[in-house]
């Protein structure tokens, strides 16, 4: 590998939990109420600039104007200057997103005014915070306890302050060299399932955790016991904010699943060809809907992209998946199957194999042919 190659910059995210005292949580809520209502503020202006001149307004135009919105509101003076400047850069790539898909002609999502409950983070761009020890110190904010679980890698480029479920914590984007695994010269294909996680043309099986079907009926005792509060009541607040935890845990943990899976993927094969599926559609079928969202298929594949990413020499292909489970791996018939038909039998060549071991292999060779690399996987 060369020594240029060696040295390519990735952007990584790492996350802590972080324990500020009544005081320094007051701020933080104060902050993410002032941002949110910044930011509909600057959405507000936007729409009414064009709607009554037919003129659009970006970013830099509405950043110099933050200290006349300072004059006329004293309350944002204190907030930290590169804190409101981010909050109108967040509000900027909406709009670049929205023009993006309108003019790919995908579905628009026009940027929408936010509540309390959808606003809850703000960032630091580049200064007005630092780390002591066991302490993040925020410039007009205060002082919080940092649960570090693992070391901050890298050059942090921004902090954000993330408010979740009356829990806090700290994001650092730090600009890391890549990570160098040993390349191993290998491809796979993976099938996604329900059964099984997933399954790799060498026949590596992962399992399926089912996290939330066995969280199921924990969640939906917590969901009765909201139910049953007055709207409006402490009482009811507290036993949503628990009903809030306990999804969040099944999604931390649908979360591990997904990286464990995905690093030993990227650990093993240098070439990793997965199921370009429509997640969206599948979903709509009311039979597997639950089952299709507890695994996380969506999840996992943001993942394992990221992953190869962030490592030297790794990629992911994504390819159609249609007729993969049906073609024979071996002479190329047809063979139609059930769901509930596990095995692949094929009445050409004979051949007996696992459904998904089969489909994996048809997705391995397809993404190879994709590449120019042949039929034969490594």
């Amino acid at each position: 590998m060369s020594k240029d190659m060696s040295r390519v910059k990735v952007i990584k995210t790492f996350k802590y939990r972080i324990y500020p005292n009544q005081k320094t949580k007051k701020t933080i809520n104060e902050t993410i109420r002032l941002c949110k209502n910044l930011y509909n503020i600057a959405l507000e202006q936007r729409i009414s600039c064009y709607k009554q001149f037919e003129k659009s307004i970006n970013y830099n135009h509405q950043q110099n104007e933050l200290p006349d919105l300072k004059n006329e509101f004293p309350e944002y003076k204190e907030v930290y200057s590169q804190v409101l400047q981010d909050v109108l850069r967040r509000l900027d790539k909406s709009f670049d997103g929205f023009f993006r898909r309108v003019k790919s002609g995908g579905q628009a999502g026009f940027p929408r005014f936010q509540s309390a409950k959808r606003y809850n983070s703000f960032t630091y761009a580049q200064s007005g915070y630092s780390v002591t020890n066991n302490w993040l110190e925020l410039s007009k904010i205060g002082k919080a306890r940092v649960f570090f679980h693992r070391t901050i890698m890298g050059k942090v480029k921004t902090c954000t302050i993330v408010r979740k479920n009356g829990r806090y914590y700290v994001c650092f984007s730090c600009e890391v060299e890549a990570e160098q695994l040993p390349l191993t010269g290998r491809s796979v294909g993976i099938d996604m399932g329900l059964k099984d996680f997933s399954i790799t043309s060498d026949g590596q099986v992962f399992e399926n955790p089912r996290n939330y079907r066995k969280s199921e009926k924990e969640l939906k005792r917590q969901q009765r016991s909201v139910s049953r509060k007055k709207k409006g009541s402490n009482r009811r607040r507290k036993s949503v904010m628990i009903l809030a935890r306990k999804h969040e845990h099944v999604s931390n943990k649908r979360l591990d699943n997904a990286f464990k899976v995905a690093h030993e993927l990227v650990s093993d094969y240098d070439t990793i060809i997965r199921e370009d599926l429509q997640i969206k559609n599948m979903v709509k079928n009311g039979h597997l809907s639950k089952s299709i969202s507890d695994a996380g298929w969506g999840i996992f594949f943001n993942v394992l992209e990221s992953k190869a990413k962030q490592t030297l020499g790794k990629q992911v292909i994504a390819v159609d998946p249609r007729n993969t489970s049906k073609k024979c791996s071996s002479c190329g018939e047809m063979v139609p199957k059930k769901l509930s038909d596990r095995v692949h039998v094929c009445p050409k060549c004979g051949l007996i194999l696992d459904r998904d071991v089969n489909a994996a292999i048809n997705i391995l060779r397809l993404g190879l042919s994709h590449q120019g690399l042949g039929p034969t996987a490594a």
